[in-house]
């Protein structure tokens, strides 16, 4: 099975790609979350992981945002939860407070913000497509530049961890999810969520949102996360993405989707997977 994931190696993704792989897998590193995601809508990988939220920095966007506008033939099928432990690595042994440039995922640069206000008020921050990707950089540049990325990373590419567990809070964790090729409702064994995204009609009327979510509320059905992101169409519309508790074929869950149908414009099944145990 060829499996996709945000590259290169030594990704947090990795880890969790490996952490919850069913068997040998042949790993395919992509350099984005697009296209790790559209490798499995193209039929160039027949899975795919990638990061879809974060405890300390909520949802990341272009994985939402790839599987609500663009993957139209892809679903979640598995989720595993990570701890995210971030290492502040450099290409040889240097003092904290002599790094001049720090690189890394603008996710893993936000979960370590109090780190970097309070050891590095002067550094310069610079984006990569990962956190491997960071260190990797970082490698090749050498000087005072130092990356946020996992301490696998940093042994992978033979560099120097001058700080430990710099995220903001010792508690941070990434949900992963892995992707599968569309199809329709399945039935799981145990606990299972669906992942939805719907957006309008009527998305202007007063007590919109109230009589979508009452849909649900009144089938008893849990909501465990709601989420918005922009349209991209006119300011002030959103689609808002929801994990509800249970499985697409539920019964109870079925009805509220058929109801959803009737009061938004549009309504996917992102889709219906069992809940992965807390780390």
């Amino acid at each position: 099975m060829r499996v996709a994931y945000l590259g290169p190696a030594g990704t947090f993704t990795e880890e969790a790609l490996r952490a919850s792989a069913p068997g040998q897998v042949e790993e395919l590193p992509y350099p984005s979350v697009y296209e790790t995601v559209m490798a499995v809508q193209e039929g160039q990988a027949d899975r795919a992981v990638v990061p879809i939220e974060n405890s300390l920095e909520g949802g990341v966007a272009a994985t939402l945002d790839a599987l609500a506008t663009e993957a139209d033939n892809v679903r979640i099928a598995a989720e595993v939860v990570l701890p995210v432990h971030h290492c502040l690595v450099a290409a040889r042994e240097l003092r904290v407070e002599q790094v001049e440039r720090v690189i890394s995922h603008p996710q893993a640069t936000a979960q370590c913000a109090r780190f970097l206000r309070e050891r590095l008020p002067h550094a310069e921050r610079l984006s990569a497509g990962s956190t491997a990707e960071a260190v990797r950089q970082v490698r090749d540049a050498g000087g005072a530049w130092a990356a946020l990325g996992s301490r696998l990373s940093a042994a992978l590419y033979g560099c120097a961890v001058l700080a430990e567990d710099v995220e903001d809070h010792p508690g941070n964790l990434t949900r992963f999810v892995w992707l599968a090729p569309g199809g329709g409702a399945q039935r799981h064994e145990g606990p299972a969520k669906t992942s939805i995204v719907f957006w309008g009609a009527g998305d202007e009327s007063p007590g919109w949102l109230v009589s979508v979510l009452d849909e649900l509320a009144r089938r008893e059905i849990n909501l465990t996360r709601i989420e918005s992101r922009p349209r991209r169409v006119r300011l002030g519309h959103y689609m808002f993405f929801a994990d509800l508790e249970g499985a697409e074929a539920d019964p109870a869950v079925s009805e509220a989707l058929d109801a959803l149908r009737g009061r938004v414009q549009e309504l996917r099944v992102l889709g219906s997977y069992p809940v992965a145990p807390r780390a």
